[in-house]
């Protein structure tokens, strides 16, 4: 892009920073139903949400700021109020309005600043201020900025259609399963129906291209794509059974998780992921398994903030509600459409996504280079 009008200027003439120390959270026990966001620079950016008051930052739309980690480098756009988990950031603030605060942060995103591995230094006062980027005419700057917003507006569209699928999916799953009416039903607790077994520790035998799939809570977190294979055959688990997790990842997500086995013979599970076998002729194992899929029972055990092991006879206590055969195979009918549905929006949105990122970063870096 050529332009005669450019000035180049390093980043701490137009770009201050706040230290974080007052937004830090005082309590990690975050829950969804909260309301204030706690944030961190880096790949998750929402930790989780907390009910705190004091210390806040209140960043908007009218006075948006960037968070910056210090150590990383890494960076986000925030124009809502938040706490922050830890002080290894920068909280950045525009020096004036003579410039876009908006096209600044565009910049941040393409300066070509590499972090060393296994470094560990702060870098926004020794280093990435000093760097030096190009300031063109305002009214360029908000053209840049509108061109690069529509392209981050078609990404965002389509993450949220993957929240919603998701979304409408575990509504319809709690609605059926709540429907199932007591005088048309029998009650009985899980080790009535079922046998439990936990899974083994084998993580060191894992191979990429192993013949077994091993069944861990990542595996089951992320949609029914396959996450590792191991060497060789471990406590194999067979069609119609059933992998609960027992513990929790580090936001919280996975506890009570299943998968449901629909090959024989071809999976194993991992340590803190338990084995559950169908013994009733009463229950259908699918129905079972979307009984059990986020089960409220098992969740109460979440504390939301750090891994929460499910016991054995926590498991086994759970009620499980079995309406009639038929009533069952009706359930398992509509929850398999829905289900389906999920399935190929995340197999297909996500590429879809990545090409729109793809496709706005090509753009940034033919915006941004004078």
């Amino acid at each position: 892009m050529i332009n005669n009008s450019i000035k180049y200027m390093p980043l701490h003439d137009v770009i201050s920073y706040e230290q974080p120390t007052k937004y830090i959270v005082q309590s990690q026990a975050y829950r969804d139903d909260y309301q204030l966001p706690v944030l961190t620079a880096g790949k998750s950016f929402i930790l989780g949400y907390t009910n705190e008051t004091k210390g806040v930052c209140m960043a908007s739309k009218e006075n948006p700021v960037i968070i910056f980690d210090d150590f990383t480098t890494s960076l986000h756009w925030v124009d809502f109020s938040f706490k922050i988990k830890s002080s290894a950031m920068k909280i950045l603030h525009p020096v004036d309005n003579t410039v876009n605060f908006k096209y600044l942060y565009y910049q941040l995103k393409n300066l070509n600043y590499t972090v060393s591995p296994g470094t560990h230094s702060r870098h926004w006062i020794s280093k990435y201020s000093k760097q030096t980027i190009a300031i063109i005419p305002i009214d360029e700057q908000n053209e840049i900025v509108r061109i690069l917003d529509n392209f981050r507006e078609l990404e965002s569209e389509l993450k949220l259609e993957l929240i919603d699928r998701k979304i409408q999916y575990n509504f319809y799953r709690k609605y059926l399963l709540d429907l199932v009416d007591d005088n048309d039903s029998i009650t009985k607790y899980l080790s009535e129906i079922s046998i439990y077994e936990n899974g083994k520790g084998h993580e060191k035998f894992i191979e990429t291209n192993g013949q077994y799939t091993l069944i861990n809570s990542k595996f089951i977190s992320s949609e029914g794509e396959v996450y590792k294979k191991t060497a060789q055959q471990f406590s194999p688990i067979y069609n119609n059974e059933i992998a609960l997790v027992l513990s929790d990842l580090p936001n919280g997500k996975a506890l009570a998780k299943c998968f449901f086995v629909q090959d024989d013979n071809k999976y194993s599970v991992n340590q803190r992921i338990c084995r559950i076998s169908v013994t009733s002729e009463e229950v259908i194992p699918k129905y079972l398994f979307y009984y059990l899929d986020r089960n409220s029972q098992l969740l109460q055990y979440n504390n939301g903030s750090d891994q929460t092991n499910l016991r054995k006879e926590s498991v086994l206590e759970v009620l499980v509600k079995i309406p009639s055969i038929k009533k069952q195979r009706q359930i398992i009918e509509t929850l398999d459409v829905f289900d389906s549905l999920v399935k190929s929006t995340f197999l297909g949105l996500p590429a879809e996504i990545e090409a729109r990122r793809k496709q706005y970063e090509y753009y940034r870096n033919k915006l941004l280079t004078f």
